[in-house]
């Protein structure tokens, strides 16, 4: 017999089910939730009621393409149920988007980021007033906003919105939640950056290819690497996690890392790195913070006239990639991997040194050299990778506050 609190736990995830299949599918009539998610018209009805009565969704009438007929009847989400705030920390800049509840853009901006050596501190302030800005622009007030999604290269927490370690701002710890408290009381979430590509090209894949979507791998090259991997799970969905790839050895007293570690993949493969090999700066030279596109644009160019020392660099920086993802592969799987980033721009001046290095594993001389895509709209991913959890976080987050059912 089903106690009260199981039936209550059963109806609250059949309620998170409902509004997950409408994320991922749009507007939608009462009989295609029902044949979506599996569960009775009758519980369907009752669960779409609490959450129309909740003013979590809402209906709209669709008109038949003749013009003839009763138009359908179609529910979604109601986009002024509450709204989401996502800021994405890049290397040179910090960009604000609000977001509402039904996962429209409404306003977005971007600073460039001041690289201040006072550090964490001052950039915390900077957070204070770019959140207070995109809520002054659209007259929203705080209480309307449902949860602030961050994300970051670097190493973060599992369990709480903290930054453990970054290439912007070193071993100097954020905590986002406690930092903006006790202005902000709404709830904080942060993901590494490449995590959330990986969820993103994976959610696409999941779409695209049902059943047969096994896992992938995203490896994102720029001023930092990462690597984020996303697997097929069971009925929690996908499992993404995000390994410190950038931060791997590649060889033992190699080239300093921006990490103060020595020989990391990142110290031959991240922007920085190419441009110390390409001039032949010493390896143990401190690491540039921050190097302009524009910078390995000119030494791209160089490489491709035949200037040998610039091939080089960036030959060295694929085989350290290609040795590295052939340890994952070892690790792991065989699976795609799809490459993103502003160093994506470079591929062909990559690839014969990834191919060579992921040449090398056992794995790969087996059974064949693993799919590579270039993808590189990774700004999109990162993005697309906020909204699929951080809607999914507020669904269960509403549904679990406060949606009555029905005597």
């Amino acid at each position: 017999m089903l106690t009260k609190s199981s039936t209550e736990l059963v109806r609250k995830r059949n309620s998170v089910l409902v509004l997950s299949v409408l994320r991922r599918h749009g507007a939608l009539a009462h009989t295609e939730i029902s044949d979506f998610t599996g569960l009775s018209s009758a519980t369907i009805s009752a669960i779409t009621a609490d959450l129309e009565r909740a003013q979590i969704i809402e209906k709209s009438e669709q008109q038949a393409a003749s013009g003839r007929g009763r138009p359908r009847v179609l529910l979604r989400q109601r986009r002024d149920c509450g709204y989401l705030i996502v800021v994405i920390i890049s290397s040179d800049a910090v960009q604000y988007s609000l977001v509402d509840y039904a996962g429209k853009l409404i306003d977005r901006f971007s600073e460039e980021r001041s690289h201040d050596p006072s550090g964490a501190a001052r950039f915390m302030e900077g957070v204070r007033a770019g959140l207070s800005r995109i809520l002054d622009r659209s007259r929203i007030s705080q209480e309307k906003v449902l949860l602030i999604s961050i994300s970051s290269k670097g190493l973060v927490d599992s369990t709480e919105p903290v930054l453990i370690w970054s290439p912007i701002f070193g071993s100097d710890q954020i905590d986002f939640e406690s930092a903006l408290r006790p202005d902000w009381q709404t709830k904080v979430i942060l993901d590494n950056e490449t995590l959330l590509v990986a969820a993103a090209l994976g959610a696409r894949e999941e779409i695209a290819k049902g059943a047969d979507f096994r896992s992938l791998a995203a490896l994102s090259l720029g001023h930092s690497i990462g690597l984020g991997i996303v697997r097929r799970g069971g009925q929690t969905g996908q499992e993404v996690s995000a390994p410190n790839f950038g931060h791997m050895l590649h060889m033992a007293g190699g080239g300093l890392c921006r990490c103060g570690t020595r020989g990391c993949i990142e110290a031959y493969a991240g922007f920085y790195a190419i441009l110390r090999s390409a001039f032949e700066v010493p390896l143990d030279t401190i690491p540039a913070k921050f190097v302009p596109v524009a910078e390995l644009d000119k030494i791209a160019a160089k490489a491709r006239q035949g200037h040998r020392t610039s091939a080089f660099a960036f030959r060295q920086a694929g085989l350290a990639l290609g040795n590295g993802l052939s340890r994952m592969l070892s690790l792991t799987e065989r699976m795609p991997i799809a490459i993103t980033g502003p160093g994506t721009r470079y591929y062909d001046l990559l690839r014969q040194g990834i191919e060579e290095g992921l040449g090398q594993s056992h794995i790969v001389r087996m059974e064949g050299m693993p799919e590579i895509r270039i993808v590189p709209e990774e700004s999109i991913l990162v993005f697309e990778g906020h909204l699929n959890r951080a809607l999914s976080v507020i669904d269960q987050d509403i549904v679990i506050s406060g949606v009555q059912g029905g005597d």
